[in-house]
């Protein structure tokens, strides 16, 4: 189980000192929980979050007691990246949730690596309900079933885990497989050889003509007396 060890922020102090100090402004609300400030040191929280992302149960150790969560929203630095507030939802015990679950698209297509196909993602997220504790980090989904254009993985053909259950259409279409374009090869009008042929003879010929009209200029001599 991921735990984070919170301490309950005086809003008197300006979040920036918060950051100032290594910690990472957040709250923790919930259904039956009241909005509640708190502060987690940066690093502890980077490590939860890359392992937790926003589907895995996370506990917050605070001194009002143990809250389980799930990590809700996070703020990030536009220029840094580092995290500037998170928001932690409190679910209740012993009732269900609903999360978006990332989905990891895995296996080999035929359509894409024998054809040329392009995979076409068109969900990135799958909406379930479940209890937090059977709620996985993400959704796996298996795309060797994609043997010609066209194919496709609707949300009912997903394999959910264990008490998961699917909170979308099942005819929703998850991913396709989509032909490769046809580039256009670039029309090159034909090149007329004779009238090539022609303009060059006839230059040749004026260049003669040229020469034949011109008169030798004569060497003047100066006689000596």
């Amino acid at each position: 189980m991921l735990t984070l060890k919170a301490e309950i922020r005086d809003l008197n102090i300006e979040p920036n000192m918060v950051r100032e100090a290594g910690k990472v402004p957040a709250v923790f609300y919930g259904k039956k929980e009241a909005s509640t400030p708190i502060a987690i040191r940066q690093v502890d929280f980077l490590k939860v979050w890359k392992e937790a992302g926003e589907s895995s149960v996370v506990t917050l150790d605070t001194s009002e007691g143990e809250k389980e969560s799930l990590i809700q929203d996070v703020d990030l630095d536009p220029v840094t990246g580092a995290p500037r507030h998170a928001d932690f939802y409190v679910f209740e015990k012993g009732h269900k949730v609903e999360v978006h679950l990332p989905l990891e698209f895995i296996g080999v297509s035929l359509a894409i690596k024998d054809l040329g196909g392009t995979l076409v993602k068109v969900i990135h997220e799958l909406k379930v309900e479940a209890m937090p504790k059977d709620l996985p980090h993400n959704i796996e989904v298996d795309i060797s079933s994609l043997n010609q254009f066209g194919d496709q993985i609707l949300a009912k053909d997903l394999v959910l885990p264990h008490g998961v259950e699917l909170k979308l259409n099942p005819e929703d279409v998850v991913a396709t497989v989509a032909a490769p374009r046809e580039e256009k090869e670039e029309e090159v009008a034909p090149v007329d050889l004779s009238t090539i042929e022609v303009e060059k003879k006839g230059k040749e010929v004026e260049d003669m003509s040229s020469t034949e009209g011109a008169e030798a200029t004569p060497l003047t001599e100066t006689k000596s007396e």
